[in-house]
């Protein structure tokens, strides 16, 4: 299940010809209501593409009627003409679905600084609008609101993703759903990558808006797979209220990290090139902050990860990364740990690297650091030949 198992949403995926392959490069989420509310953030990269500067606007007053994503094309570093096509693909969008342009965000996702065909994304937009226009069913027989569109939607942002990434959570009386694409240029600014979560409870866009910037902060703000902040990063959480629903805020709030992490961690799974997916968790830091500052560098260690891809407990590595950070410790009182064998004990040699097994896909990294009682976990990924040739090729 995906964005269409909240009740009030349905979806449509579809192929406008963006994508040379003739997969699926358009997607579009609508909100029935009977609320409209929404909360959004986005990257923090300075440089940012025309659709994260339109949808800010469109941010301004917490209502979103529709959400439009396309892959493709990034619309990034494209000048006027760009920031024309992003509003005509809203203006387009609020024609066919009989909505204000000014409540449509639009998302892309692809090569920086390529124009996207204007006709196409014409042709897309209609047909996706006719598609949600018909209350029983799309072109292929599928309902609008059905799983299937919502995997369609799903199929249609991905760009190197190998897999769709959806997810649906029950809280009580009203549900979550949700879609992510993101293989690279996976790295922490609010957000990263491009996300549509919906919810049927009955929250407002402040309520939406404390619980998407707490979600994040602890799931997608904590995936750093290749230190890569992308221009176009955005997620989104629409509230229709349709089930009549009005959670209490904490719990939602829980529901909503549940999600959230699950996407995350798939997102994780899939990244570029990848052979291990790394959990690097310090322990006894002194503040949160301060824990996921080290393991942060840990995490964009290239020397470490290419290790990792060499099955290497190269716990030396680790604790050159610690070094880096301004986080309280002493250098020489930690303890690293690989897969559960404890290779480091207060900055010296402890159980012997060969009982490390590093063939599984998972490795779990614990940086015990002794100073404090805060915790916190990066996610992240091994530095392989795979990533380097799928990033050197990426706009061939």
């Amino acid at each position: 299940m995906s964005v269409t198992a909240p009740a009030g949403f349905v979806a449509a995926g579809v192929a406008c010809g963006l994508k040379s392959s003739g997969n699926k490069d358009l997607a579009l989420v609508q909100n029935l209501g009977p609320l409209t509310a929404a909360a959004t953030v986005f990257t923090s990269n300075r440089c940012k593409a025309n659709p994260v500067l339109w949808s800010q606007q469109v941010m301004a007053d917490g209502r979103v009627d529709a959400v439009v994503l396309n892959s493709g094309g990034a619309n990034c570093y494209t000048g006027p003409q760009g920031f024309q096509v992003t509003h005509a693909t809203a203006e387009l969008v609020a024609t066919g679905l009989g909505i204000s342009a000014g409540d449509v965000l639009v998302c892309s996702t692809g090569l920086i600084g390529q124009q996207l065909d204007l006709d196409k994304i014409t042709a897309g937009v209609l047909a996706a609008t006719e598609q949600l226009g018909r209350s029983d069913a799309d072109s292929t027989g599928t309902a609008a609101s059905s799983p299937a569109a919502g995997l369609a939607a799903a199929h249609a942002i991905m760009t190197t993703d190998s897999v769709a990434k959806t997810v649906h959570v029950s809280g009580t009386g009203y549900s979550i759903g949700g879609m992510a694409k993101g293989a690279g240029m996976l790295a922490p600014g609010l957000a990263t990558m491009l996300v549509v979560l919906t919810t049927d409870a009955h929250l407002d866009s402040t309520a939406l808006d404390a619980a998407l910037r707490e979600a994040t902060r602890v799931t997608f703000d904590r995936l750093d797979s290749d230190g890569c902040m992308s221009t176009n990063d955005t997620v989104t959480l629409l509230a229709s209220g349709a089930s009549g629903t009005t959670p209490d805020l904490s719990e939602f709030t829980a529901a909503l990290t549940d999600a959230c992490r699950s996407l995350a961690l798939q997102l994780q799974a899939d990244a570029e090139g990848a052979s291990h997916d790394i959990s690097i968790t310090v322990n006894n830091a002194v503040t949160e902050n301060q824990a996921v500052d080290i393991a942060r560098a840990v995490s964009r260690s290239n020397l470490f990860k290419a290790a990792i891809f060499g099955n290497d407990p190269n716990w030396g590595r680790v604790l050159a990364a610690v070094g880096t950070t301004d986080a309280e410790f002493d250098p020489y009182d930690i303890d690293v740990s690989f897969n559960g064998v404890r290779v480091c004990r207060a900055g010296q040699p402890d159980q012997s690297r060969d009982l490390v097994d590093l063939t599984p896909r998972a490795v779990d990294i614990l940086i015990d650091v002794k100073v404090g009682t805060a915790t916190a976990t990066i996610w992240t990924n091994d530095l392989t030949h795979d990533y380097v040739h799928e990033n050197s090729a990426y706009a061939s």
